[in-house]
């Protein structure tokens, strides 16, 4: 839209309003021009969009009685919780309050949780930063190892983990995120867990809903959507699971 349109339909407007019993107050001194939006097709973060929507199409599959988060977007928990009790929780104290919601707060390296004692577990977008600096956390290389092999504790065997970080050619955006392939994720977990699903947001905006190992590994900032399963064994004298 032009100026001169902007200002015709705003004339058209006025004399409208004019003309009936006025509902609301409507002068020129208020006029917020956006010139643009009918025109442009909405815009939205397709990483934050896609695998917020995947991850609780997953949470409706699990239906599990309770679910804990770790730092997600706490979109996802606002609409998810509507399903499932969450437990949400943050490296930074959040004010975000609302029914169906514990918040808490939980440092990744070192989670405040008993071995195998969580069912229901997400932590999406988040590991990637851990160690950089970027929230207040102290630089350490492998902060978002130490995460992923604390997350890979807690969750209980049988239990869900939904995961969620970038993907595509492997390296650290100081202080911002890191990139991992496929191989990245699926070593951190593979040895205790089995793959349920695996979707992907491509460099293009085409979300994936089954993607290949080679389509993850081809794009430059995808997003990779990892549902995992932690695999179940029979005790031992010396731990729940093979190498814990």
């Amino acid at each position: 839209m032009d100026q001169a349109t902007f200002q015709a339909n705003f004339d058209l407007l006025c004399r409208q309003h004019s003309a009936t019993a006025p509902r609301f107050d409507l002068n020129e001194t208020r006029v917020f021009p956006l010139l643009e939006d009918d025109v442009r097709p909405p815009e939205f973060d397709a990483h934050y969009v896609y695998h917020t929507a995947w991850a609780a199409r997953r949470l409706g599959v699990i239906a599990p009685a309770e679910h804990v988060d770790f730092a997600s977007s706490i979109y996802f928990v606002a609409i998810a919780s509507a399903m499932v009790p969450f437990r949400y929780m943050e490296y930074q104290p959040s004010s975000f309050a609302m029914a169906g919601v514990e918040p808490g707060r939980a440092d990744l390296t070192n989670l405040p949780f008993e071995s195998h004692s969580l069912p229901s577990v997400s932590c999406m977008h988040v590991v990637e930063h851990i160690g950089l600096g970027r929230y207040g956390d102290a630089i350490d290389y492998d902060g978002d190892a130490k995460a992923m092999a604390e997350l890979a504790r807690v969750v209980a065997p049988d239990g869900s983990l939904l995961f969620v970080v970038p993907v595509g050619s492997p390296r650290i955006v100081y202080n911002a995120h890191r990139i991992y392939s496929y191989r990245h994720v699926m070593e951190a977990f593979g040895r205790n867990f089995s793959l349920e699903d695996f979707a992907l947001l491509t460099d293009q905006g085409a979300f994936l809903a089954q993607a290949s190992v080679a389509e993850a590994d081809a794009q430059f900032y995808g997003c990779g959507c990892f549902h995992l399963i932690k695999r179940r064994t029979e005790p031992l004298a010396d731990g729940w699971l093979p190498g814990w």
